[in-house]
């Protein structure tokens, strides 16, 4: 989590480990009891927060609620900026989701509070305050992304939700009296939820910053992305914010206790320290006063100017700094660098790629040129192998962790492996087809998936969705020829033929479906469907009361205009509901309105 707020929802979003406690019993058989229970609490609580995180209703539901809540940023220029971003993230970064994590959904949400949010589900929430705070500047945010993808790759919150719980209960067990039997639960969700704020979060956003960081340099992002991140943050907690809710004013500078985060200062030297590691050595930012300089094997090679607010200063020294790193981490030798004199006496080098765009265009402002050349040159020429060695031992360590998920999700049990199947099959559901394409494509890699031919007539509809119908057409009739004894192989069939606009086929399938199995309702609410479309409106009408009744008069089932035919007081209840929902929103608009005015 990148906030600085201190909201109780945190319990979803908050990170790893803290310092055991110390247990005091009256006797070791009571302080083994004790422990127990705790830890069983705690695998119980993981499981069910681990549950949650593979849950695409929960995905979906947590997105729909955002947007209720917060609504959605209407400014293309943010969302475009967002999109990309987290696409070059999700499609070049170097990692692995694990078997039973989801992939990555995320919206651009109309909250002006300088924040950004991962949820157990893999859900990222972005604040338009965030995008605008950063200036659309695209490897801050990108810095800010990654780290919030690494909370959900890594099933942070999972996890300390669980140990918070696990760790509060302990506490409140040991100031029990030993004959009561009641537990404040409102004292323990207090203590759960200021647990991982302070003692669970603080340690492991650094973890959160680490992973971020070899997230996005390994998607091609200026590895100086994050110190210039965290330097525009500090800067904003200090001298723009004054939302008590952003802030707290009793805590205290470099104590990393700002909220349920680490002091950004701090973070900003860890992160400039990664990039330092990151060019093998060579390049190191440095604060003097107010200005930052880059030094190249701690010789200065470019001082900064201010130019007014100091973190305009740390943004260019770091994408300096940063253009550095990646030539020194990509380029073995100084003949790569490509330096040579063109018109004018002036220096060139590397290329063009945009990540080096602020090294290149400082350089030739201020006439560098020669003494950046000089300087690699030099730096080549005394290097160390050892330095170059350690930092691409431990990429290979990482690349090394990275493949052994990938194996374990490839090696997943058969219930996982059907998991998989299913959350791209509710994808579809939801219309999501790019999303329900990744899960199918999970499903059918893993070695102990027990059913091809349903992942085949899943992916069908998910590339109908996308747009691609004739190769919806090829998976769904391949789905049907393996396995023409599954119901859903036919129904997925009727739904690409729906999609296709070819009615009668789909029909014709439909009617298969049916007479396999005649208490099926998804087959009568799909041609219940086309019988609408075709504007037969009886028929839809006998379907949609086989649908209704099959799924136990359940009224979400059947479009409204129908279930007045078929159950008019159910219908005129929920037009009855959604008539007062309005009018509260209405209401609560119209008042939003006139506080504005005032």
């Amino acid at each position: 989590m990148f906030n600085l707020s201190k909201k109780i929802f945190v319990i979803l979003i908050g990170i790893i480990f803290f310092a055991p406690m110390k247990v005091q019993a009256v006797d070791a058989w009571g302080a083994a009891a004790q422990a127990a229970g705790v830890f069983a609490v705690y695998k119980s609580m993981l499981s069910s927060m681990l549950s949650l995180g593979n849950n695409v209703d929960a995905q979906m539901s947590a997105r729909r609620q955002d947007i209720s809540i917060n609504g959605q940023d209407k400014n293309k220029i943010d969302v475009e900026l967002v999109d990309g971003i987290m696409m070059r993230l999700i499609q070049n970064a170097t990692y692995e989701l694990k078997v039973n994590s989801l992939p990555f959904v995320w919206i651009v949400n109309n909250n002006d509070q300088f924040n950004a949010s991962c949820y157990p589900m893999n859900y990222v929430s972005i604040n338009r305050g965030l995008i605008r705070g950063l200036n659309l500047n695209e490897d801050e945010i990108a810095s800010v992304l990654a780290h919030e993808m690494t909370h959900g790759i890594e099933q942070h919150s999972a996890k300390n939700y669980a140990k918070a719980i696990a760790q509060q209960m302990g506490a409140m067990m040991i100031g029990m009296d030993a004959n009561s039997r009641n537990v404040d639960w409102n004292k323990l969700s207090g203590m759960v939820s200021y647990s991982i704020a302070k003692s669970i979060t603080l340690p492991t956003e650094h973890d959160a910053d680490e992973g971020g960081f070899f997230l996005m340099t390994s998607a091609g992002f200026n590895p100086g992305g994050g110190a210039a991140a965290m330097a525009r943050m500090n800067y904003y907690v200090r001298y723009e914010t004054e939302d008590i809710f952003e802030f707290d004013p009793k805590d205290k500078a470099n104590e990393e206790t700002f909220s349920d985060h680490p002091d950004s200062e701090v973070r900003e030297e860890k992160l400039s320290k990664l990039l330092t590691d990151y060019s093998c050595g060579h390049v190191t930012v440095e604060k003097v006063d107010r200005q930052y300089k880059v030094l190249i094997d701690g010789a200065e090679i470019y001082s900064a100017q201010e130019n007014g607010e100091i973190y305009k200063s740390a943004e260019k020294a770091y994408f300096f700094a940063g253009g550095l790193a990646r030539a020194f981490h990509d380029f073995k030798n100084f003949s790569e660098w490509n330096f040579k004199t063109i018109s004018g006496n002036r220096i060139e080098f590397l290329t063009d790629d945009k990540v080096f765009e602020n090294l290149r265009g400082e350089t030739f402002a201020l006439n560098l040129g020669e003494k950046l050349r000089d300087a690699v040159e030099k730096s080549y020429r005394f290097e160390n192998p050892a330095a170059r060695k350690k930092y691409f031992d431990a990429e290979v360590k990482r690349l090394e962790y990275w493949q052994k998920i990938k194996s374990e999700t490839s090696s997943a049990n058969k219930n996982s492996a059907k998991k998989l199947r299913e959350n791209a099959d509710i994808y579809n559901d939801y219309g999501q087809g790019e999303l329900a394409l990744i899960e199918i494509a999970r499903a059918l890699q893993a070695k102990n998936q027990d059913d091809i031919a349903e992942c085949l007539g899943i992916r069908a509809r998910a590339k109908a969705i996308c747009g691609d119908y004739d190769g919806a057409l090829a998976d769904s009739n391949q789905s049907v020829a393996q396995d023409a004894k599954n119901i859903y192989n036919f129904l997925n069939r009727a739904d690409v033929f729906h999609m296709r606009g070819e009615l009668d086929s789909a029909l014709a399938d439909i009617d298969t479906a049916i007479s396999m199995d005649k208490k099926n309702p998804i087959s009568y609410k799909l041609q219940g469907e086309i019988f609408d479309e075709l504007g037969e409106v009886e028929k839809a009408t006998e379907s949609f009361k086989s649908c209704y009744e099959l799924t136990k008069k359940n009224p979400n089932t059947i479009p409204l205009d129908y279930l007045e035919k078929i159950d008019p007081a159910t219908a005129e209840k929920i037009r009855k509901e959604k008539a007062d929902a309005e009018k509260k929103r209405k209401e609560k608009t119209d008042k939003s309105k006139s506080e504005e005015e005032k």
